[in-house]
This record gives structure tokens, C-alpha cells and sequence, in this order.
């Protein structure tokens, strides 16, 4: 459990600087999240963040994980926060996810469901700031583990999927390209 904790602040910690670097300017501009702007995914990131934290300590709706104003320091406290929360939450109690109707997963399966939501959304932020990314490989192969599990198939093209179809993953593919395309992204997107 110890391991996925430290992966998991270590991938709240690479984002950091990358949303540090977000200006006002710079909320209008899009994204790799389809129909998002940067200030559309800041928000959602915020509230993720909130809701996460509160899940794992509590049974919560999904009123908790609602979008959030976004600023820099709306987005440090935010990521505090679920740290914190992981790090004291109960590993024997299964956590609510509303947004996963209903259901109930282990803590470690949430810690990595958010370090996977963490990585890519500091990658959304980048690309749409036109900045590279350079996580540990460490923390490049805990992501690719985690989005290998998130299920494909038609729910994917449903309105508000969390993510979108997988895309086409060419053999000579970075793990990190792979991660992106398994997740419905374009590894090569820019603005």
C-alpha cells in the first residue's frame, strides 16, 4: 500500500509545476479533453481532487467531486488535500465512487485510478501550455499499469465518458504514447 501512496504523491508532485505555470491568458485555450478549454479542465481537476479525498474518508455523492474554480492555489490546496486523505485513510474500508455508480473499490485501486487521472491531466495541461512532460519511469509505467484496467468498448463513446475511444497503438509506440492512446488521446496532440 506504502508504494502506490508514494507513486501517487510522487505524481501530484511532477504536476505541480506544470499547473504553476498556468496564466490567466492561458484558461481559454484548448485541450487534448475534447470540448475543454485549460479552465474546463482545471476545474474538473480541483474537484477530482476534492472528491477523491472526501471519498476515501467517507461515503459521499457525487456532488463531491464536482468542478471547482479554478486558480493555482485553488489547485495546491486541492492536491493537499487527497494527499493527506490517502495518506490516513483506512486501507480495509472499501471506497464509494459515486461517479462509478455506486460502486465500492479498494483503496488501492482508488489511489491508482487518481494517480492515473493525476499523470494524463498534467499532460493535458502541458500539451495545452505546449510544454513537455518528463515524469520518472517509474511513475510512466504505474500509469500505463492502471490504464491497461480501464475498460474499452462502447461506453466510451457515450456523452460525458471519462475517457474517450482508444485510439490505434503503433508497435514502436512509447510506453507513456500507449498510455495516452489506450486513454483516447493523441499522443502528438497540440494547440
Amino acid at each position: 500500500m506504502q508504494n502506490i501512496r508514494d507513486l501517487h504523491r510522487r505524481s501530484v508532485d511532477a504536476i505541480r509545476p506544470i499547473v504553476a505555470r498556468v496564466r490567466p491568458a492561458d484558461l481559454d485555450s484548448p485541450t487534448p479533453c475534447a470540448g475543454w478549454d485549460l479552465r474546463t479542465l482545471l476545474a474538473h481537476m480541483i474537484g477530482q481532487d476534492h472528491g477523491f479525498a472526501a471519498a476515501v474518508l467517507a461515503d459521499v455523492s457525487a456532488e463531491a467531486f464536482a468542478p471547482r474554480e479554478p486558480s493555482i492555489a485553488a489547485h495546491e490546496a486541492g492536491t493537499a488535500v487527497v494527499v493527506a486523505a490517502f495518506a490516513t485513510a483506512d486501507p480495509a474500508r472499501p471506497v464509494l465512487l459515486a461517479e462509478f455508480e455506486g460502486h465500492r473499490f479498494p483503496l488501492r485501486n482508488v489511489i491508482g485510478f487518481h494517480l492515473l487521472d493525476t499523470l494524463v491531466h498534467g499532460w493535458d495541461v502541458a500539451s495545452s501550455l505546449g510544454i513537455q512532460v518528463d515524469y520518472d519511469e517509474d511513475l510512466l509505467t504505474a500509469v500505463q499499469t492502471e490504464a491497461e484496467l480501464v475498460p474499452g468498448g462502447p461506453a466510451r463513446t457515450a456523452p460525458d465518458a471519462a475517457f474517450a475511444p482508444i485510439l490505434p497503438i503503433a508497435a514502436d509506440s512509447t510506453g507513456w504514447a500507449r498510455t495516452l492512446a489506450l486513454l483516447g488521446r493523441d499522443p502528438h496532440w497540440s494547440r
